[in-house]
């Protein structure tokens, strides 16, 4: 069974389906047939990529915050929901030092709101929390971080983030126990950690790709903090597929119900100077310059171990480094080109499947 045929009319609670991420991952499961239901607060960028997309004609969209633990629990009830995305969240590190009480109480207590209105409605099945690569506990060596490696933190987010997977573990020991799936509940909860994703149609502040796109629109130089930062790219589309993958998964083996890395292959594991200069060359023009800012710790290393995805799901990467940033580029270009962007992005979409399909038709 292909992931599009499992989707295709399974009912979908996503939160933060408003994001960057949520957004393409609407249009994903309801380009398959799904029902999809977002929970989120209101888009915070101009432009929005959910807007752009019409995602609010296309899903049943409440606008709401995951800390209003009542009306959460109300819209996760009344929908019945066979499957729930958790990707609402504070995503920025250097915002979480502006607001570090506001990021962990989104990114922590959120997450124990939705877990509590999924413990009260029995038709979910799978419940997967997307937390981030950055809740490993990271000491910026070249050996890359499994599951099983210590959650940390040194900034206000990544610590959120830590302590996510914490309560997802908690959760998934005391109240959606597998050795008690079948009897005292029927859902299965799992965590994933992906990489730095890019890919059009974010417009959050203080992230390369974004800056880069602002910057060539607007035919300025792109200004660069940390241009020998390491970081574990991937296109957009590669996690939220592991993500379906997994949900698909875990649907008929709730085993599943762990902790879970989506990311590169280490050879793609490249700088933020090496993804610039690609950006550029795709784009075809621009300039770019170093200029450090204020000594807020962002970490400069960071790899991701994806070998039991690999092994246990048999889920690779679709795109290396270099047509990840292409994808990313020509989607900017295009837009400030005024090129229909629904159906570019519909494009976009539909090209990956194909592509993922054709690697991994034994996963399918």
């Amino acid at each position: 069974m292909t992931l599009e045929q499992f989707y295709k009319g399974k009912k979908i609670f996503l939160t933060g389906h408003t994001g960057f991420k949520g957004s393409w991952l609407s249009a994903v499961l309801t380009d398959m047939g799904a029902e999809v239901k977002g929970y989120a607060l209101a888009p915070n960028t101009n432009p929005s990529l959910y807007e752009l997309l019409g995602l609010e004609k296309a899903t049943q969209s409440v606008i709401g915050n995951i800390l209003d633990a009542d009306k959460l629990k109300k819209e996760v009830l009344s929908f019945k929901p066979d499957i729930v995305f958790h990707l609402a969240a504070q995503p920025l590190v250097r915002l979480s030092y502006k607001e570090p009480v506001e990021t962990i109480q989104t990114n922590v207590i959120g997450t124990a709101n939705l877990f509590e209105a999924v413990r009260q409605t029995p038709s979910v099945k799978v419940l997967i929390n997307i937390t981030s690569d950055k809740c490993y506990e990271n000491k910026e060596t070249d050996i890359p971080y499994k599951e099983t490696s210590p959650m940390g933190g040194y900034d206000p987010y990544s610590a959120s983030k830590g302590m996510a997977e914490l309560l997802t573990s908690c959760y998934r020991n005391s109240f959606f126990n597998i050795k008690e799936y079948g009897k005292s509940h029927n859902t299965a909860l799992a965590s994933c950690r992906a990489g730095n994703v890019i890919g059009g149609g974010d417009y959050a502040l203080d992230r390369i790709v974004p800056d880069c796109a602002r910057a060539l629109s607007k035919g300025e130089q792109i200004v660069l903090r940390n241009p020998l930062a390491t970081r574990p790219w991937q296109h957009v589309l590669e996690p939220l597929f592991g993500y379906m993958l997994l949900g698909k998964k875990m649907w008929d083996n709730p085993s599943l119900a762990q902790g879970w890395n989506f990311g590169p292959n280490p050879s793609d594991v490249r700088t933020v100077e090496d993804l610039v200069k690609l950006f550029l060359k795709t784009w075809g023009g621009g300039s770019y310059r170093v200029e450090p800012c204020a000594k807020l710790h962002e970490a400069k290393l960071l790899h991701l171990d994806i070998e039991k995805a690999f092994k246990l799901l048999n889920w690779r990467p679709v795109y290396d480094f270099d047509k990840a940033v292409k994808e990313t580029a020509l989607w900017y270009k295009n837009f400030y080109e005024g090129a229909d962007i629904k159906a570019f992005t519909l494009k976009q979409i539909s090209e990956y499947r194909e592509n993922y399909g054709k690697l991994n038709k034994e996963i399918d």
